[in-house]
């Protein structure tokens, strides 16, 4: 007979001991599988990461699934000097009197990624700087995300274009209305039912007034330029 669990198997955020992170913030109970580096970059609660990930200059809502093999933030090249070689902002490489290209670094920093909350991402996924995800997004595996992409889009291909809604607009705005990624755990957990049902509707009926209900609450999503895939 088996014996019953004493606790759950993520009490707590996990990190293989191979991943390797620089200024990074990781939130509650993530887990983050070996081989990923993250660099620049914060992940929200209860996201978890695959093997073999690459993530800068990014901001990672609650909730996300990224599969293995994800590049996120794969940084540019300066395509508008007369080299892009990496000796015209890394220069000490080559020359130890030389001194790097500061401004460069920052402002390859500032041109962050925004991922949304509750948004899965399939394997082998590229997102490049600046670009936006919102919130409840899918990016097909093998997508090469160039533009900002619009909350509960289903998106693929190279570069990524829309492939359909994953719920119409009008539950898409209730269900960023509700905002259920901000709610205390135990509340989740105590909803369980209604995560795992398929009526969206009813879902909505059932929690949007709620959510309506309190006026202080501002509900957290991603700030996408255009909601354009």
């Amino acid at each position: 007979m088996s014996q019953a669990r004493q606790g759950p198997k993520i009490a707590e955020t996990r990190i293989d001991p191979d991943v390797s992170l620089r200024d990074t913030v990781i939130g509650r109970c993530c887990e983050i599988l070996g081989g990923t580096a993250m660099e620049y970059a914060e992940l929200g609660d209860y996201s978890y990461i695959g093997r073999g990930c690459t993530v800068a200059d990014a901001t990672i809502g609650r909730f996300c699934a990224i599969a293995a093999n994800v590049r996120i933030g794969a940084p540019n090249h300066p395509m508008d000097r007369p080299s892009l070689h990496r000796f015209t902002y890394c220069p000490e490489y080559y020359d130890a009197g030389a001194e790097r290209d500061h401004g460069f670094f920052q402002d390859r920093r500032a041109d962050r990624v925004q991922i949304g909350h509750d948004v899965w991402i399939g394997h082998g996924v590229t997102v490049l700087p600046g670009v936006c995800v919102g919130n409840g997004a899918v990016l097909a595996a093998g997508a090469v995300v160039t533009r900002d992409v619009a909350p509960y889009t289903v998106v693929g291909g190279v570069p990524a274009r829309p492939i359909r809604d994953r719920f119409p607009p009008s539950i898409a705005e209730r269900l960023n209305r509700i905002a259920w990624w901000d709610w205390p755990f135990a509340l989740i957990m105590q909803r369980l039912a209604d995560f795992q049902s398929t009526e969206i509707e009813a879902f909505c009926d059932r929690w949007e007034a709620a959510a309506g209900a309190d006026p202080s609450h501002e509900p957290s999503v991603a700030d996408c330029k255009t909601g354009q895939a």
